[in-house]
């Protein structure tokens, strides 16, 4: 059996698929004309942010199993695949933690302000030091909304590592809640309590620019916003204009509605923003089991095995 790998993977993936007897094609480029012309003689896809179109999987008929890279399975027509009868399977547990990290990274970073004090001492303003107020998190409450595997990670972070309170919204109560997180039945009062808001939720058509102008004027002016989730559940005109207004002090985001930015996008020049190209999961050791549990997923369908992580 065949397995198309639309970009390239960590070794430790394909070697895992040639190991358990399949045959492994890595493509250069990963466009929808090159998948169509492509998929037909394959039994498996392994993707990571190709998008999987209705044409795509219509053409592959041999197709028994999409995996996953990673956890989002917004680049994959779902609707289509299950009315194809092709399992989906993704990694669910395989960047939790490094994503973690970086959210608490660019946390740490706005709350000192280190983007704007490496700046300015570039360009000698030493001086800066004397008009500068950071914010010491100890203390302060973080909002969580989202509690997944990072939502939590983050929480159990900035609880265990900060000395943080945590406050958290979820559709759900979820089963073992950690003591040192107290839920909150309206996401509204995460808005109005926390000093951090940061985002965890997919996007879905429920949330999609769910956080926007009547979340910010919620907020505390002093208190920053993280995303390290989807960049479409942030309305980016909205944020801009609360930044604009001092609504809210600074945000992070690793994540933003259109990837890459335009040039126009207005959130590119101003200072209280922290951006990262959406590559909070990006590790040696993400890759690694992001790879690994993605071709662990292919096999499992193939193979008639138990599915570890199924999507649908």
């Amino acid at each position: 059996m065949k397995v198309l790998i639309p970009q390239d993977i960590s070794e430790v993936g394909k070697t895992y698929l040639r190991d358990c007897g399949y045959e492994v094609q890595v493509l250069h480029t990963f466009d929808e004309a090159t998948l169509f012309k492509e998929v037909a003689g394959y039994d498996a896809l392994l993707v990571r942010t190709a998008r999987i179109t209705r044409k795509v999987l219509e053409e592959g008929s041999r197709l028994k199993v999409i995996a996953k890279h990673g956890v989002g399975v917004d680049n994959i027509d779902l609707q289509a695949a299950r009315e194809l009868g092709i399992q989906v399977t993704n990694a669910p547990e395989s960047n939790a933690n490094c994503v973690a990290e970086h959210t608490v990274a660019m946390i740490m970073a706005m709350a000192h302000q280190l983007p704007f004090l490496d700046v300015s001492v570039r360009k000698s303003d030493w001086d800066v030091r004397n008009r500068i107020n950071l914010l010491e998190l100890q203390g302060k409450t973080a909002g969580i909304v989202g509690l997944g595997r990072i939502g939590k990670l983050v929480a159990e972070k900035l609880s265990q590592g900060l000395g943080m309170k945590i406050i958290a919204y979820n559709r759900s109560v979820p089963k073992d809640l950690p003591f040192y997180i107290e839920m909150k039945k309206n996401i509204d009062e995460i808005y109005a309590e926390a000093d951090v808001v940061s985002i965890h939720v997919p996007a879905t058509t429920e949330t999609k620019k769910s956080v926007n102008l009547s979340c910010f004027q919620k907020m505390k002016n002093s208190a920053l916003l993280i995303n390290s989730g989807r960049g479409e559940v942030v309305d980016e005109e909205d944020l801009y204009q609360a930044l604009s207004d001092g609504m809210i002090a600074g945000v992070a985001l690793d994540v933003l509605e259109k990837e890459p930015p335009e040039t126009g996008n207005p959130l590119l020049s101003c200072n209280r923003v922290l951006l990262s190209p959406h590559c909070g999961a990006h590790s040696q050791e993400s890759f690694e089991k992001m790879a690994l549990h993605a071709a662990m997923g292919v096999h499992e369908v193939l193979s008639g095995k138990t599915v570890t992580w199924p999507v649908c």
